[in-house]
């Protein structure tokens, strides 16, 4: 045991927190729409698994066609935002189930993804001019402005979707979400309220995925394949770290938004403590899904255990 621990290298820890924060904050995208369908519209969309993919594809093609990295990212939103549209019209439209919708329209997205790239993954390389992100930023002298960059982004992105639902299709949306029977009585369409949720929320999703294609460099017909874990695992673990933090505050939607951020830097920093501990990789998606499962346990066991003592 004592071996074992005198194996471990903590500054090889520390310098892969850099790059760990910046995939927190790049998936921290994806898992931003996550929330909207998961706590806002109470929908169990599994589309992101394949509107991530389709983002980063859309993104390296374009690129490589040479379009401006930036620009690229446009037809990414636009992409995923499609992969929502049609996920919504399956539900709304033809009467499929919600979460049999999402899965419908994710395993399409494979086939798709395939034909936007031509075989299973496409390169751009990192040392690509003009990316938003790429892995030779966070190793830079001046990786700092990458770092204020990107979380600038972030900050804006929170922003517009803190403005998006206080107008009133986005007070529809989180209507429809909260009780959809009542919103209806209310006059509000909630099919059209689903969807247009379904397009914000799978639009950010391609965003993250195009963000990512170029972080890494290259796009891949697998990369989205567990996506959906990964942003409830950010949208738990903000809950159950910063929840009582902002309870009660005017600016809780704005304050709860951004912690999804966190909680993705978060997961980041538990999956680098895991590998580091020279855990099997192979075993990294049960990792993800144990972490699900313990921060959704939580507030349960929680409230389970308070409601005893109060009988007691």
């Amino acid at each position: 045991m004592m071996a074992y621990f005198a194996a471990l290298d903590p500054m090889t820890l520390i310098r892969a927190l850099p790059g760990n924060v910046a995939q927190g904050l790049i998936w921290g995208i994806m898992a931003l729409g996550v929330y909207i369908t998961f706590r806002i519209l109470d929908f169990a969309d599994l589309t992101v698994d394949g509107t991530l993919a389709t983002g980063g594809a859309v993104a390296v093609m374009l690129i490589q066609g040479g379009m401006h990295p930036a620009a690229a990212l446009i037809f990414s939103v636009i992409a995923g935002m499609i992969g929502g549209l049609v996920t919504g019209l399956l539900h709304t439209a033809l009467g499929i189930p919600g979460i049999l919708a999402s899965i419908l329209t994710q395993i399409s997205l494979y086939s798709i993804n395939l034909r936007i790239m031509g075989k299973a993954n496409q390169s751009i390389g990192i040392g690509q001019k003009g990316l938003v992100a790429s892995l030779r930023f966070v190793s830079a002298d001046n990786s700092y402005l990458f770092f204020i960059k990107l979380i600038l982004i972030c900050l804006v992105l929170v922003a517009v979707v803190y403005w998006l639902f206080g107008t009133e299709i986005g007070s529809a949306i989180r209507a429809t979400g909260c009780n959809e029977q009542m919103a209806r009585a209310q006059g509000i369409n909630t099919n059209v309220t689903k969807v247009i949720a379904l397009m914000i929320s799978n639009g950010l999703v391609g965003l993250s995925g195009g963000v990512y294609a170029q972080y890494q460099g290259s796009a891949d017909v697998n990369s989205g394949r567990g996506a959906i874990v990964i942003g409830l695992a950010a949208v738990i673990i903000s809950e159950v770290i910063f929840g009582k933090l902002c309870a009660g505050k005017k600016i809780a939607f704005a304050y709860t938004l951004a912690a999804v951020f966190v909680g993705a830097i978060l997961y980041y920093a538990a999956y680098a403590l895991v590998l580091w501990l020279k855990m099997p990789s192979d075993y990294m998606k049960l990792f993800s899904a144990i972490v699900v499962a313990v921060f959704l346990a939580i507030p349960y066991l929680k409230d389970k255990y308070a409601a005893k003592r109060r009988r007691v």
